[in-house]
């Protein structure tokens, strides 16, 4: 029979505090995200408020210094912090005249003199989807009641793209009419659908949404051309995809000047006829840092509209010092929980900084000419050199971008694997690619480069990079392969 007994036992081990656990947080949102967290913090915190009064540069140097010396200035620092602007201002005012100042942080509403209490996303026009379209041309149409229940159901069933996906059995069901509509019905049905706006609306595949289109355009103004066109689509539209011209001119009979007139004509059909309607899916990025030359040096500083002008709330601080008593309790950990929201927010962005400066300084030679100038970086170089935990620059780099003259790059892409030499060097990745890109751009239209050739001329540089490795970064470029780039004139 077993017996428990109690004993004691010595151990060691790191633990996060609750303030070091809310700055591993806040360091690895984006800053969309942040911008939210800071706005619930504000809704829930009464200890925080929004400074709308412009401030002068104390919150900048702040920040600045805490990059330089981050040490020094955590002894330094107040605990009552206005976060407001730039980390430097540029002599010449070039910083403060730039487009990054002219619009609000994420997720604010931007100011208007005239009338403060505008929302311009209430001015945006409403999108108009689709369905939305397709379902007020039904209602214009004469037909049956039967017909336009179905009709509606083909609408319905339409993708994104505007393609008629589903079976037909599954949208004869879904229609909900008894008795079921047969066959002739459903086809009457697809037909007035497929007459609606816009052209290849409702086809089954590409083919039948090509000849659609061509069948509009071309209605009552048949040519020669428009039976060429249409004798293409419909019998080597898988040799319209390699280009085979002069096959296709053989097949037909025709000149491979002909073809290449046809092709044209094809080229101007809509691919995917319902993409122009209803909301598109796209994602604005607003840059952590800006990156500029002045004076021939690479300066970075923090883009003004991702960083908070938040503050203690002086007044509510005081009062709360001097009442405070037990039954308080929930306002000491409110007030605890919003002087760590200040000081992890400085932090958040001195840390930023001095990582996005040191990526400018090892990366210059990018900025100054390009992908073929990217160097090969690592994230325990940038972690030894700024004495951080290569956790916390890799926290950094996450979600966070850096604008610079040659577009906006996510943090992370200034940090390429390295590719050995012939000659022992180093080579980033980013290089191969930006070879690779210049080789493509460079080669002879009607005898392109396949993906073999150009490994081969890598190999003669020095560059061992495998076939499939230029495979992979030719299509991480959206690069078509070299059968279909190819151009017979």
């Amino acid at each position: 029979m077993t017996q428990s007994r109690l004993g004691q036992e010595h151990r060691q081990q790191q633990t996060l505090t609750p303030r070091l656990l809310q700055a591993v947080r806040l360091l690895q949102l984006s800053s969309l995200d942040f911008a939210q967290e800071v706005n619930q913090a504000l809704e829930s915190n009464p200890f925080l408020e929004l400074d709308d009064v412009d401030s002068d540069s104390s919150a900048a140097a702040a920040i600045s210094a805490a990059a330089r010396e981050p040490a020094a200035a955590a002894a330094e620092t107040p605990w009552v912090t206005i976060i407001d602007t730039p980390p430097e201002s540029h002599s010449d005012g070039e910083w403060e005249n730039s487009a990054w100042t002219e619009y609000g942080s994420p997720g604010s509403k931007r100011h208007n003199s005239s009338n403060p209490d505008v929302d311009f996303s209430d001015l945006a026009a409403a999108d108009h989807s689709l369905r939305d379209h397709l379902r007020s041309q039904v209602q214009l149409l004469p037909a049956t009641e039967r017909d336009r229940v179905l009709m509606r159901t083909l609408v319905e069933a339409l993708d994104e793209d505007g393609y008629l996906r589903m079976d037909r059995e599954e949208v004869k069901s879904l229609s909900g009419l008894e008795p079921p509509p047969d066959d002739d019905e459903f086809q009457v049905a697809l037909r007035l659908v497929q007459s609606l706006e816009p052209a290849g609306i409702a086809a089954r595949d590409l083919k039948e949404c090509l000849l659609l289109q061509l069948q509009e355009f071309q209605n009552g103004n048949r040519t020669s051309a428009h039976g060429l066109v249409t004798r293409i689509v419909s019998d080597f539209l898988d040799r319209v995809a390699v280009r085979d011209v002069n096959g296709m001119a053989r097949a037909i009979g025709v000149s491979a000047e002909d073809v290449e007139r046809a092709l044209e004509y094809i080229r101007r059909l809509e691919p995917r006829p319902g993409w122009r309607y209803g909301a598109s899916d796209t994602r604005f990025i607003t840059p952590d840092i800006i990156v500029r030359k002045a004076r021939d040096e690479w300066t970075a500083m923090l883009n003004p509209d991702v960083v908070p002008r938040i503050r203690l709330n002086r007044m509510y601080a005081d009062l709360f010092r001097s009442h405070r008593d037990s039954r308080h309790s929930d306002l000491a950990a409110q007030l605890q929980e919003a002087r760590w929201t200040v000081r992890n927010v400085e932090q958040r962005f001195s840390t930023i900084l001095r990582v996005g400066r040191a990526i400018a300084q090892r990366q210059r030679n990018f900025l100054e000419y390009g992908e073929l100038a990217m160097k090969p970086l690592s994230l325990s170089e940038i972690a030894d050199e700024l004495g951080l935990h290569e956790s916390t620059v890799s926290r950094v780099t996450n979600n966070k971008y850096m604008a610079t003259p040659l577009g906006v790059f996510e943090l992370k892409f200034f940090f390429p694997r390295a590719l050995a030499t012939s000659n022992g060097g180093a080579c980033s990745t980013t290089a191969i690619r930006g070879a690779i890109k210049e080789m493509i751009c460079a080669e002879d239209a009607r005898n392109p480069l396949s993906d073999a050739h150009i490994a081969r001329i890598l190999s003669r540089q020095g560059l061992q990079v495998a076939r499939r490795t230029v495979t992979k970064y030719r299509q991480m470029m959206k690069v078509l392969p070299y059968e279909e780039r190819r151009r017979d004139h």
